[in-house]
This record gives C-alpha cells, structure tokens and sequence, in this order.
C-alpha cells in the first residue's frame, strides 16, 4: 500500500484557500498579469488559452468589473503536484489515499465568503462572468462548486456542471447522469426544488476532489481535507441548508426547479467540439455571498485547464479500481489526445497470458466515458504517446490482441457516439510473458547513461567544421 503523501505546508496557520496558492503561483514566476480592462466576451479567454501551457493568469477589472478573474490555475501535473505539495510520483498516490482515508469537514458560524451579502440579483451586474469559445451560447459559469444534499439524509454531492447566464437571476444547468441529477430526480417527484450551492473560487484540491469518482452518498469535501491534511471549514447558507466552503471566494445561493427546462448550450466542451442546445435543468439564484475584493475563477471550456482538472482525480480513481483486482498494474495515464477522458493506457508488470484482456474490460467497467484502452508493460513510458504507439507497432496483432464491445454506455459529449451509447476498444499490447533472450529486447546504445554532453562537444562548431575540412 502507497504510503500518505506529507499534509500541505501552510506557514502562517490560515486555512489553505486561492488567495494563499495564487501567491505561491507569483512567488514561483507561474502567475502573468494581464492588462486593465480586457474584455469579458472573447478576449480574456483568447489571452488565457494562449498562456494555457505557460502560467496562471490574472485579470485586473475586466469588462469594468471591480471582481478581478483568474484562470489557467492548471497548466500541468506539476501545478496540480505542487497545489497539493506533493512529487509528481506521488500524485495518484496521494489522490489515492485521500480516497481511501477521508478527512470530515467541519462546521463554522463565521465565514469569509459572507462578508458581503448581495439578495437583489443580476448575475452579470455582480459578477465578471466571461463568454469562452466562439460559438458559446452566451456567458458562463464554468469553475463553480456545485454542492448539492441528497434531499432525504443531508450528505452533500459536489461536483462541476456548466452553468449558462439565462436571465439576471437564472442559470442553465447541464447534469449529466451522475448525483446531482439523482439528488433532482429524487426532489422533482416529490414537486419540489433541490436546494444548492454554486462556490466560486476555492483552494485547488477542493476542485480536484469534486471530480473524483465518487460513490453516492460520498461528500467529495471529505476527501478535499484528506488532500489538504486539515478539515476544510464548512459554513450554512444564509438562504437554505447547504453547507459551503468557508473561505471560497464568492457564493451562490439557490434551488433547481422542478419540472422545468429551458434552452441551453451549445458550449464548447472538452472533446473540443461544441455541446448541443436542448432543453435542460434551472436554477433560481436566491442570494450572492461573498469576501470582500473577492476573486472570480473561470475555466476555459476544452482548454488545458478543463482537460488537467479531470485527468488526476479519474487516473487515481481509475488506479485504485484496477489495483483492487489486478495487482500487478503499475500506473494508468488519460491522454491529451484522448481529452483526459476517453483513451486510458496501463502500465503493467505482466504476468499470465490473457491478464491484459481482464485489465481491459475491468477499465471499461471503472468509468462509462473509457473509450479506448492500451494495455504496455513496464518497459513503455506511458507518459510518452510516442513510446504508447510503438508498443502497439511492435507488440499488437489484431486478430489477436484487439477486444470490441458494442452498444456500451459511453459520454453523451462525444459527438460519435449515439446520444452516449458508444463502442469500446481495448488494444493488448503487450510482449509474450515467456520470450527468447533477445525476442522483444529493446535495444540500447551502452554507456548512454554516462554521456555528459558539456564535455563531449566541442563549443564553436563553425571553427571545427573549418578545420575539419581543412584537413
């Protein structure tokens, strides 16, 4: 068993919050300062995709708003590492251990995030709420908490939905077939609203916990103060029964309505395409809390930062599944050319003839939106889609290594698929347990290892060159 990952170091005894790991960001030259004033349509999105792969970024008064936005918080494994404190080796590891350990919140009567109360609602007005890809329906909330309570026993589901602007005080919602919709469903045949909570700029492990997969009934904040080391400080709304983070930045307070829907969409998703326009859940804003110079977190929808955000949580998620039932599985990774969702490959120590094919079928069955799976040995950089692609060159047959399930429940957002029933793929690419001494042996140059590169090149090529040819 993978030993606990040291808790997060946090010098001045605050609690762990944004504000505290944005001076981190500035502190370690990964926090850009964008001009006054940019636009909320279009341009702050278009600044904060061109840095995606480069830093965090912050922007001061945008469209005149006073709440200054942030976004790209992550960029790489290393940002989420470091947000948690943690070697990047350890990463699952501690996702893993967090999952496995949870850490209760605990309740405060005084909170940060209701310094300032707002009851008279105009989300635009109140908040620097951006418009992300070009053909977004209009302005969203993308990187909100959604805190929900199972309507009959008050434990509480956390998650992320894309939110719309629909009018001053509504919001289109977006739930896939996961708790939240079921805490609805359970509130809707009963006629009445489910109360919730819409949190806005927290500490990056709360949002990483919220895209764990989670069983029902488990509160992802539990496993937030696991990642934290410390209970994350819980406060009630003003306006109904949810518990909300403390010291998150901005709050909205409010009920989805039963029976009704209303457009929303499209919105760029994280396939890269856009989401559809249909029909879909309400939410009514009842109450604004937040602190004061408070800070707005957007997330661009299908940029770095959306695709990182769900990678971790369903790697380690995915890793304890498979670790459960075949021991002999080393790492697992989501690819950025599958969108950190639908193609995973897994690292094993191989050790019987068809155990690859089980390890297979037991990913399918760790997440519906697995699509593809590649299973390599430990020889195969899983890291590397290069060395991933070689070993199914060199490695995989497919009238013998290849697995197809037809008509599996799969993401209603890949635009392959049938309204979300999808194929699944699973590639065995791995070697022969028993092999000849050099059959599969990878080759290798001796004494690469030891090549010191400062000292074996001459340092003025050009000179060289002319003596050589001189000669």
């Amino acid at each position: 068993m993978n030993s606990p990952a040291p808790a997060l170091r946090n010098d001045d005894g605050a609690p762990p919050d944004l504000r505290q790991w944005l001076r981190q960001l500035a502190a370690t030259d990964r926090l850009a300062v964008a001009r006054s004033g940019v636009s909320l349509i279009d341009e702050l999105a278009a600044i904060s995709k061109k840095l995606e792969n480069a830093s965090a970024v912050v922007f001061p008064s945008p469209g005149g708003h006073a709440i200054p936005v942030v976004a790209n918080l992550f960029i790489d494994r290393r940002s989420v590492a470091d947000s948690m404190a943690v070697p990047v080796g350890q990463l699952l590891a501690r996702f893993q251990n967090a999952v496995r350990r949870p850490l209760p919140w605990i309740e405060v009567k005084d909170a940060p995030v209701q310094e300032q109360v707002h009851r008279e609602i105009d989300l635009l007005k109140l908040l620097p709420i951006p418009k992300h890809n070009e053909h977004d329906s209009g302005p969203y909330i993308t990187a909100a908490l959604l805190i929900a309570r199972n309507p009959k026993t008050g434990i509480q589901n956390v998650s992320i939905h894309r939110c719309q602007i629909s009018g001053a005080d509504r919001i289109g919602v977006l739930l896939l077939p996961r708790h939240t919709r079921h805490y609805f469903g359970m509130a809707e045949r009963e006629g009445l609203p489910l109360e919730i909570a819409l949190v806005i700029g927290v500490h990056p492990a709360l949002i990483l916990a919220s895209q764990a997969i989670a069983a029902l009934d488990e509160d992802e904040m539990h496993i937030a103060g696991a990642l934290l080391g410390r209970p994350v400080e819980m406060v009630k709304c003003l306006t109904n029964e949810v518990r909300v983070p403390a010291h998150a930045e901005i709050v909205l307070e409010g009920r989805i309505l039963p029976r009704l829907r209303e457009p929303e969409g499209p919105f760029g998703e994280f396939p890269q395409y856009y989401g559809d326009r249909a029909d879909r859940e309400v939410i009514r804003i009842d109450a604004l809390t937040r602190r004061r110079h408070a800070i707005f977190h957007t997330i661009v929808g299908g940029g770095m930062e959306h695709l990182v955000l769900g990678e971790i949580p369903r790697e380690a998620t995915l890793l304890e599944h498979l670790q459960r039932s075949f021991p002999s599985v080393r790492d697992v990774r989501l690819t950025r050319g599958g969108t950190c969702r639908y193609h995973l490959a897994v690292q094993i120590e191989k050790t019987s003839e068809g155990e690859p094919k089980n390890i297979i079928m037991g990913a399918f069955a760790g997440h519906y939106d697995v699509k593809q799976v590649v299973v390599v040995d430990a020889d195969v950089d899983i890291d590397d889609p290069n060395e991933i692609e070689w070993a199914v060159a060199t490695r995989f047959q497919a009238d013998r290594d290849l697995v197809i399930i037809r008509g599996a429940q799969g993401s209603k957002l890949d635009p392959s698929s049938d309204n979300g029933i999808s194929a699944k793929m699973g590639l065995d690419a791995t070697k022969p347990v028993a092999t000849g001494p050099l059959e599969f042996k990878r080759i290798h140059v001796k004494g690469i290892e030891a090549v010191d590169l400062a000292t074996a090149l001459q340092q003025e090529p050009l000179e060289a060159l002319s003596r050589i040819i001189a000669d």
